[in-house]
């Protein structure tokens, strides 16, 4: 890998924890603006490097580096109730960056942010919902439904900042 794309790597991990402090509590899933960081890290960067700054930013965390909400840090976080959003945000990265790679279009990054945030959105739920002892239901109404409009905004935004970066400068 060339140090130019570690910059990147690492850029984005910085990036998605100083999101991830940016937060507003509303019950046992804050909104942050990891999401937002997630998706770019995949649009600019495409799947493979933005799914790696995904993973240095689980492993940060992991570790114990307060990167995770409230500057918080640890393995607790990942096993914990939002362990499935934190473990699907690679996931979320690669899918974005994948789907964007086609055509580096408004389209394409449109489809992919879509799709980064099902991704997410689905591991979460699932995770959320085992905790809650199998309430999948309570589980989509604490940890999805509230955050669909405003995650659609972020994946708005996402496609906005990704189509003026790629016309500006290239990665």
């Amino acid at each position: 890998m060339k140090a130019r794309e570690v910059s990147y790597v690492g850029l984005f991990a910085a990036l998605t924890a100083v999101g991830a402090q940016i937060a507003i509590p509303i019950g046992t899933v804050p909104i942050t603006l990891q999401v937002l960081f997630v998706l770019l890290s995949g649009l600019i960067l495409g799947a493979k490097l933005g799914f790696l700054s995904q993973v240095v930013y689980l492993f940060m965390g992991a570790i114990g580096l307060p990167v995770f909400a409230n500057f918080s840090g640890g393995f607790v976080h990942i096993y914990g109730p939002t362990g499935g959003y934190l473990l699907s945000f690679p996931i979320a990265a690669f899918l974005a960056g994948l789907v964007s790679e086609r055509g580096r279009r408004i389209k394409d990054y449109a489809i992919g942010s879509a799709i980064g945030i099902l991704a997410i959105y689905l591991l979460g739920w699932f995770r959320l919902g085992l905790f809650m002892g199998g309430d999948f239901e309570k589980a989509f109404l604490l940890g999805v439904a509230p955050f669909i409009p405003i995650d659609a905004l972020k994946g708005g935004l996402a496609v906005l900042i990704a189509d003026r970066v790629h016309k500006s400068i290239k990665i």
